[in-house]
């Protein structure tokens, strides 16, 4: 892949991990502008081929992608910003802001404009995220290519309609969160029936990371590969009655459909 010229505003939890991921894949020119000093002097410390900005305006200038990773209700404060900056006719705009999906980009900047809506997840850094990723009817094969090329640096990337984006949000972004919950209540177990909390918490994150391979290699349902692991009268399948009786399905389901009440 061609290296891409890419301006991030705003380099926080999420576009830090981004910006992170990019810069370690070598493969990305990048630019951050961030009003936080703190945070650019930490990035153009590590790597040496970013470029630095507290200026959004000078930040884009050269850039073929501009992603905005500010918190949602600063999206129209930073889009009047470098709204007449923004070269519509050869710059794409992709919106990292839960619910600032492409219409809003289009009411803010111009209707012929080539827009992107990409959810990934802090996982980034490690080139584990997964990223949903819609587009709005007047993106072109190649920016649509470019945009995919980008975020697959950083993980997997899930092309979706904009309407799913926000149920793969609660999987995914905010999933991860939720997943790291379970981690932590396994090693408060752990501790519980005797191990360090180091030991507890290495049990937690190997076991999750055991399961997940063997979903992914195996390509088996996960209740066909519990089946596996529980035998009659065995203590498997007494944990997993527990977890039912204590409702653990429906907490989970209800706990993804919170986010989009």
């Amino acid at each position: 892949m061609n290296q891409l010229r890419v301006a991030l505003i705003g380099a926080g939890n999420m576009g830090g991990a981004l910006a992170h991921g990019w810069l370690k894949s070598r493969q990305v020119d990048l630019s951050i502008a961030d009003k936080n000093e703190n945070i650019l002097n930490h990035f153009s410390t590590e790597y040496k081929s970013v470029n630095t900005f507290t200026d959004n305006k000078k930040a884009i200038e050269n850039a073929d992608i501009i992603v905005l990773a500010v918190k949602p209700w600063l999206m129209a404060s930073v889009l009047k910003e470098i709204g007449s900056s923004i070269i519509i006719e050869r710059q794409i705009v992709v919106s990292d802001a839960a619910n600032f999906g492409t219409d809003r980009l289009a009411e803010m900047l111009n209707n012929d404009g080539q827009y992107f809506y990409a959810i990934p997840n802090i996982a980034a850094e490690y080139k584990q995220s997964l990223t949903f990723l819609a587009h709005n009817n007047t993106s072109t094969a190649q920016s649509i290519d470019k945009v995919k090329q980008l975020y697959s640096l950083c993980g997997e990337v899930m092309e979706v309609n904009e309407n799913q984006v926000a149920a793969g949000m609660m999987m995914a972004s905010c999933g991860i969160a939720y997943v790291m919950r379970m981690v932590r209540a396994m090693t408060l177990g752990g501790v519980e029936m005797g191990f360090y909390p180091q030991q507890a918490q290495q049990i937690a994150q190997q076991t999750m990371l055991g399961a997940v391979t063997l979903l992914q290699q195996s390509g088996l349902h996960p209740e066909a590969a519990i089946d596996k692991v529980t035998t009659p009268g065995g203590v498997t399948i007494k944990g997993l009655n527990e977890l039912d009786k204590q409702g653990f399905n429906n907490a989970v389901i209800q706990c993804l459909k919170a986010g989009l009440k």
